[in-house]
Order: C-alpha cells, then structure tokens, then sequence
C-alpha cells in the first residue's frame, strides 16, 4: 500500500496535479494480476478459433430454462461421442462467452440442396439478409415441418467455462440456439428470448467463430440475464458478416455431420 506520510514532503514541493499523477502511478503498479490473465486468455482464445465440435445433447443443470429464461443445449463430454476440431480435452477449451452457429439433428433437404447448389454471392446475400436461421425458404423455420427447430443452422451465443455466478466444478459448452426475427419461438422464453423444445440425446453440430468475452461472476441473476440478452444482440449481429470465416463456417455447420466434412 502507498504510504501516505511519505507524501507529505511532496506537498510544499509539487503542485497538486503531480501527486495525483504519482497516486495514479501507484494504483496502476497496483492493478491486480488477473486483469492481464483475462487479457491472456481472450488473446488465447482468439488464436484457436474457430472451434468445430460435434456432439450430443445432455441434460445440463435446467438453470437456463428455469433461472433464466434462456435455454442451452448442453454438449456432451463424453469422450466416445465428442469430437473437437482443436484435438483438445474438453477440458482444455478456452474459456468465455462466444459466438457461432449451431445444428441439432441431420441437415434438412432444402439447406442441403441449397448448400451445394448456391454460390458463394448467393450466401453472401443470404447472410447479409438474415440473423437466424438458415434455408432455402429464408423463413420463419416452418418451412418443411423445421418450426422445431431440428435441422436447421441458427445463431448461437456460447458460453464455454463454469458458470462462475453459480460456482460450477466442471466446465460445460451450452450454446443457446437463437431463431431469426420472425420465428414464432423467437420471444417465446419467459425473459423474451429463443424457446425451442428439448434437444436431448440429439446430434449437435456446433461451430464456435468469434470471441465476445470473458465469463465473469454477477451479482444475482437479473445482471447475469441483462449480460446474456446483450450476448446475444451481439451473436446475431456478428453472424451476418460476410466475411470468408463466417461463411464457410455457416457452410460447414449446415451441411456437416463430423470434422472430416469439407
């Protein structure tokens, strides 16, 4: 700490402006180490990206549906059905809120049949002209019975880490699924957001594109879903870049069924 007394010869010497220019100096000497390990890690995280994983859906603690209002499909761990792009254990994924694209199930059809048909201007347009999900109809999600959700390619807001409001002992990926404006589940959850039915035991294809930031403790839950909505006005923001990244990555998650697939 800075020992005040040592200042009191300075007054007669300094003007005021240069104590508190030297008090700065002081704090800033002082700032705690973390504030660089979060720098580190956001640093870390951007150079692995982007991170292809494919899944299974699992029961995770209910708190995004029942606390929140924002449901996630948890992605299984398990070693025999998780495959991650990085090589790494599930253990080893660096930690942070995110943003990407997400599948649950086989492709359908028509994103299928558009995938391999539509050049690249045309997903080009596509992506500029949509925040949420992708097909050939450019819809709400009905189309070709996908209201479900099943199928298709949405944007996603992905929180990989433990939770640290809840003090979690073992880090989860839950990407929470968010349909396009005009979906008629877009604003179905109790806080406004994406409500889709259960995923469980679902295949889950999920691309993790760009960081957003670090995972970070609030103080009670109306903070902590105040920061996640701001999440994910950001995801769908993001996700309509045109950029060769973003592109090829939607490309990837829509037709893809393992990290082998182009």
């Amino acid at each position: 700490q800075t020992k005040y007394y040592t200042l009191i010869p300075l007054v007669t010497c300094f003007p005021p402006l240069a104590i508190v220019k030297l008090l700065a100096f002081q704090t800033e000497r002082q700032k705690p180490r973390f504030v660089s390990t979060i720098h580190h890690l956001s640093i870390m995280s951007k150079q692995q990206l982007p991170i292809r994983i494919v899944s299974k859906v699992v029961r995770g603690y209910g708190r995004g549906s029942k606390d929140l209002g924002i449901p996630t499909a948890n992605v299984s761990r398990d070693k025999d059905i998780l495959t991650c792009s990085t090589g790494t254990d599930f253990d080893e994924l660096p930690t942070g809120i995110y943003w990407g694209f997400a599948r649950i199930g086989e492709p359908s059809v028509s994103t299928t049949a558009t995938t391999a048909t539509a050049p690249t201007s045309s997903l080009r347009r596509t992506a500029s002209s949509s925040t949420g999900e992708t097909s050939s109809g450019g819809g709400n999600g009905q189309e070709n019975g996908e209201g479900d959700g099943m199928g298709k390619v949405y944007t996603a807001a992905i929180s990989i880490g433990y939770n640290p409001t809840y003090g979690n002992k073992e880090k989860t990926v839950e990407p929470h699924l968010i349909a396009g404006e005009e979906h008629p589940l877009r604003h179905a959850s109790l806080t406004g957001e994406t409500l889709f039915q259960d995923f469980y035991d679902k295949t889950i294809v999920l691309s993790v594109v760009g960081y957003l930031r670090p995972e970070a403790p609030f103080e009670g839950l109306e903070k902590l879903t105040e920061a996640i909505k701001g999440d994910i006005r950001k995801a769908e923001k993001l996700s309509r870049g045109i950029d060769e990244v973003t592109l090829g990555e939607k490309r990837w998650v829509e037709s893809s069924s393992s990290l082998n697939d182009p």
